[in-house]
């Protein structure tokens, strides 16, 4: 009898702080100025990791340029590219390296089927440099005054526009990224469109250039 109003009054305990634990309240501390800071410290630094990975080859960037790029905008409709370049020695006296800054926007984009989708229309402006003694910023002192002034041999500006399609890689399959893209776009630079406006004989097809690339979309 002892023994049964001992095992009664133990599970009566324990339903009892059962139900205390359960209407137990923890409240948590408000976030103080430091934390708001570290938070968005972390956000601003978590900003600068790459979303892509971007192979292209031509472009006025050199034979094959490799680099990593930033997607953002409410539908990742902006982009920008950083990417390295080689201009072989066959094409050239030495082999050089290039850089490049590329800005994308991409403002429509259609889902087609199996996870396909496709965006009819990629606009670039861009920026690329030649790494080389040979090459200037500001005209040399050995040309007459403002003979070459409009231009500079360091640095080109460049235009394209071009076509994506994109596949989103299934989340069973996805390993190190997320969608991968194939895309061409057909660019010029001032240098070739300032020959055009100064020689109108000047063959279309000769200030345009086809490239073709491939971005790995990681994030």
């Amino acid at each position: 009898m002892r023994w049964n109003r001992f095992f009664i009054s133990l599970a009566l305990l324990a339903s009892a702080v059962s139900v205390m634990a359960d209407s137990i309240y923890v409240a948590h501390p408000a976030e103080s100025k430091y934390d708001k800071r570290v938070l968005s410290y972390r956000k601003h630094w978590a900003a600068l990791i790459p979303t892509q990975f971007v192979v292209q080859n031509a472009g006025n960037m050199g034979v094959l340029s490799a680099g990593i790029g930033w997607d953002y905008g409410k539908r990742e409709q902006w982009e920008t590219d950083l990417l390295f370049g080689y201009i072989p020695k066959n094409q050239s006296t030495r082999g050089k390296l290039t850089m490049t800054l590329k800005q994308n926007y991409l403002p429509w984009s259609f889902e087609l089927k199996h996870g396909w989708s496709i965006e009819p229309l990629q606009a670039s402006i861009y920026v690329n440099t030649i790494y080389g003694h040979e090459f200037w910023r500001a005209q040399p002192a050995r040309y007459p005054d403002k003979y070459y002034d409009f231009m500079s041999t360091k640095f080109r500006l460049n235009i394209a526009i071009g076509q994506r399609i994109t596949w989103k890689i299934p989340k069973a399959k996805r390993r190190n990224a997320k969608s991968i893209s194939l895309f061409y776009e057909v660019s010029s630079c001032d240098l070739y469109i300032r020959s055009k406006f100064v020689d109108s004989s000047v063959p279309l097809k000769d200030i345009l250039g086809l490239s073709v690339g491939v971005k790995l979309h990681t994030l």
